[in-house]
């Protein structure tokens, strides 16, 4: 199929669209379960003020809930799926819009049920369990409400936080508004006098432009443009972490991180031991710059050279059914089993592939429980697109498992663990890739797209990950956090990760600035923890066969939320309270670096 032009959505062939009808079979359908669901929400909502009276009662709330959700997923995705294939048709922008209120109808008419259960004691809860065996099943749903309890303050303490909600979101709110709509970076020129256009969507194709003059001139277009705002930022910035640190403090966490790991019951030894094993490795990470200032043959390698391409004029093509082949073929390791479903995944309606007209941009996966996954693509013809369908279809297995084995409560997969199956489809898949590389000039490329991977998700997470315990520190010990104080953590950061091969430019200082992340507090470590846990699954499966895919599938694959993710991963065979597999991990980054500078 013709890449270049895009296409009207009725213009591509139904064998590359996904079938939504697998989830309704008519927009009617969907209109009738929207109205059932609404009477749902009310019907929990009858259950305020009573939820703990009876073991039978709160069976029963459970057992509501679960059937309403069940409904919200599958009103949810197919509206939005509706809309994303063509944002454009006012129908689906309607629905999308009226899921997101039956969402939040959804949400409000259960907010009562998580104080009223830790209202009630111990003795009442276990007395339940033995009236009702039943409502064992969704013991460990309770057990995770209650593990909270001392978290939780009185009713009207946490309605005055959940009053203040609105105003803790502010920095937030007022960053992004700042970032994504008032901010404006100057258009630079080529070599031609053409003006270029730097946005947030194309700075990163700027940075991989072969022309060094133009990487120079996005980078101080984008980075003098926020430091002109540097004291406005910083003022937005440290008032979030203000109000961070008022929540975990009222909240009686020790600190901010203790808060946030706490939601997923993660030990805090994870991010040190992240943070500290990273550290370890950062000489392979100097080796590494010292080897791309070698081969972009300059004299000084800057913080606008980190980006651009190091083997040239490498430019396979691959169609999708080709794509499709190379999958299959580089995840052979995973077994029958797993084969089978993804060539059902392949081949059924569950992905939607080419770009058309007002379509979404970008990859996801995502379904509802009780119907096959989807899988939105916007395929084009190279290496990136056959990683993204492997990428996609790992979220889309795993949630095909977890689904098919477990019960609506325990069958979504917190976050910690989301990158997991994708990432380790990906490094299965270079693994093939690299196998039977047709060159050497192949085998660099695909090395060097290794490294990179290595190099922005390990290594640059992490060091954003220690950006933020710094910062987050300095407000619980009283330190005021001026711009330049921010400046000064940020650029010595650098100067600590990349090593004394890189000009740590002063601009690069301001970067911190436009990481939006930085609003979602001690998030972005779960990018390299995640990224450490699928390298090193990848490598059980290689050398272990059967066995190994095997303890994947079912300890983890199959687990949704049933454990922790700490638990789940263990069990699977990959300890993540522990420093080997980020350090496992990394010893793979240095033998693909050893490859890389081989002579």
């Amino acid at each position: 199929m013709n890449n270049n032009k895009v296409l009207k959505r009725d213009e591509i062939s139904d064998e590359y669209k996904w079938n939504l009808e697998d989830m309704f079979a008519s927009d009617a359908l969907w209109e009738e379960e929207y109205e059932q669901t609404k009477e749902l929400c009310n019907k929990i909502a009858s259950y305020q003020g009573k939820l703990t009276e009876s073991a039978a009662t709160l069976l029963a709330y459970f057992q509501d809930t679960d059937e309403a959700n069940y409904h919200l997923e599958r009103i949810y995705v197919y509206a939005n799926e509706r809309y994303h294939q063509d944002t454009a048709v006012s129908k689906y922008q309607g629905y999308a819009s009226r899921a997101d209120s039956l969402m939040v109808m959804a949400e409000s008419s259960s907010a009562f049920a998580e104080p009223e259960i830790l209202e009630a004691s111990a003795e009442t809860i276990n007395a339940f369990y033995k009236e009702q065996p039943e409502l064992l099943k969704y013991q460990r749903a309770i057990d995770e409400i209650l593990r909270k309890k001392a978290h939780t303050l009185s009713k009207e303490e946490e309605k005055i936080l959940a009053n203040a909600g609105e105003i803790a979101v502010g920095p937030e709110n007022i960053f992004s508004m700042f970032n994504n709509a008032d901010i404006r970076f100057p258009a630079i020129k080529d070599a031609e006098g053409n003006e270029l256009p730097v946005s947030h969507g194309t700075f990163i194709q700027l940075m991989e432009n072969k022309d060094r003059n133009i990487r120079k001139q996005a980078f101080e277009s984008m980075y003098h443009t926020y430091q002109q705002f540097g004291n406005t930022v910083a003022s937005i910035f440290t008032s979030h972490l203000k109000q961070e640190h008022f929540f975990a403090k009222t909240k009686k966490y020790d600190s901010v991180r203790a808060m946030h790991l706490d939601q997923g019951n993660i030990p805090e030894g994870v991010y040190d031991n992240l943070i500290e094993t990273v550290h370890k490795h950062l000489p392979a990470m100097h080796r590494y710059m010292a080897e791309r200032k070698k081969l972009l043959g300059v004299e000084e390698l800057h913080m606008y050279d980190l980006y651009t391409p190091l083997i040239d004029d490498y430019d396979k093509k691959y169609t999708y059914e080709e794509a499709k082949e190379t999958v299959l073929k580089g995840l052979a390791p995973m077994g029958e089993e797993y084969l089978s479903i993804l060539k059902e995944g392949l081949s059924g309606g569950w992905i939607d592939v080419y770009e058309n007209e007002n379509k979404r941009s970008g990859a996801y996966s995502w379904g509802a429980y009780g119907t096959h996954p989807y899988v939105l693509l916007n395929h084009k013809d190279n290496l990136n697109s056959v990683f993204t369908l492997a990428h996609e279809m790992g979220h889309a297995i795993h949630t095909y498992y977890s689904n098919k084995t477990q019960p609506i409560t325990y069958s979504g997969y917190l976050i910690f663990v989301a990158e997991v199956a994708s990432t380790c489809n990906e490094a299965l898949l270079m693994q093939y890739l690299m196998k039977n590389a047709a060159d050497e000039k192949e085998r660099r490329y695909l090395i060097n797209h290794q490294l990179e991977e290595f190099r922005t998700t390990l290594f640059r997470q992490t060091m954003f990950a220690e950006f933020e315990q710094i910062v987050h520190k300095k407000i619980a010990d009283g330190e005021a956090l001026t711009q330049e104080a921010l400046n000064k953590i940020y650029h010595d950061l650098n100067v600590l990760y990349y090593g004394p091969d890189v000009v740590v430019d002063e601009e690069i200082d301001y970067e911190w600035m436009r990481i939006p992340h930085f609003y979602t507090s001690f998030y972005v470590y779960q990018y390299a923890t995640g990224y450490s846990a699928a390298t090193a699954f990848s490598k059980l499966i290689l050398e272990g066969g059967q066995p190994a895919v095997d303890r994947y599938v079912t300890n983890f694959l199959c687990g949704g939320c049933s454990k922790d993710p700490i638990e789940l991963l263990k069990n699977a065979g990959v300890d993540m309270s522990t420093p080997e597999p980020v350090d496992a991990a990394l010893q793979v980054f240095e033998e693909y670096l050893a490859m890389f500078t081989a002579k």
